[in-house]
C-alpha cells in the first residue's frame, strides 16, 4: 500500500464531489443518482449514515458507507438496529481495483464502527454479483440473512441475497 494513501470519514465536500463524479460516470441513470446524492448528503446532515473515504493522492478513488438508521434501509428487519449497522455503497474508481485500497477501506470502517459500539455488521448483493460476493465472503459475511427486493428511485427491482458479520 502506498503512504500516499488515507482512510477516513468524509466531510460534506468530500461527498458533493464524489456524488458529483458518480452522477457525471452513470449518464444512463442520472436520475437514480441525483436522488441518492440528495438523499446522502441529508442523512449525512441528520446523522443517519457515516460515509468512508479511501483518499489517493487526494483522489477519492473507494467509499463505503455505514447505515445507522433503520428506517434509511429497505428490508431492514434484521439489517439494522441500536448494535447492528448496514453497509452500502461499495464503490472503487476502475483503474484502483485489485490493488488492496478498498480491502483497507473496509477494515478501516470495520475498526471504526466496533469502536463505536456496534457488534454485528449486515449487507446486500445481488446473487448475480458472484466477484463481490466472493469479496464479502473473504471478510466473513457469510451468515445468510434473508433475500428480498429492493426499488431504485426509477422503479428498477433488483433481487438481494443479505448476509451478515460479527464485528
Amino acid at each position: 500500500m502506498n503512504n500516499n494513501y488515507i482512510c477516513k470519514i468524509a466531510s460534506l465536500d468530500e461527498m458533493n464531489v464524489k456524488w458529483d463524479y458518480e452522477i457525471a460516470n452513470h449518464p444512463d441513470s442520472q436520475g437514480n443518482w441525483i436522488i441518492w446524492k440528495k438523499g446522502s448528503i441529508e442523512n449525512f446532515k441528520n446523522g443517519d449514515i457515516i460515509p468512508y473515504y479511501g483518499i489517493f493522492d487526494g483522489k477519492i478513488i473507494c467509499e463505503a458507507t455505514a447505515v445507522l438508521n433503520p428506517r434509511k434501509v429497505q428490508n431492514c428487519e434484521g439489517l439494522v438496529g441500536a448494535d447492528t449497522v448496514y453497509l452500502s455503497a461499495f464503490r472503487t474508481v476502475e483503474e484502483y481495483r485489485g490493488k488492496g485500497y478498498f480491502s483497507s477501506l473496509l477494515k478501516f470502517m470495520l475498526a471504526d464502527l466496533k469502536k463505536r459500539g456496534y457488534v454485528r455488521a449486515t449487507l446486500g448483493v445481488e446473487p448475480s454479483e458472484k466477484d463481490n460476493k466472493s469479496m464479502y465472503e473473504h471478510f466473513g459475511f457469510v451468515d445468510y440473512i434473508k433475500s428480498a427486493k429492493e426499488e431504485y428511485p426509477d422503479g428498477t427491482v433488483i433481487d438481494v441475497d443479505y448476509y451478515g458479520k460479527q464485528l
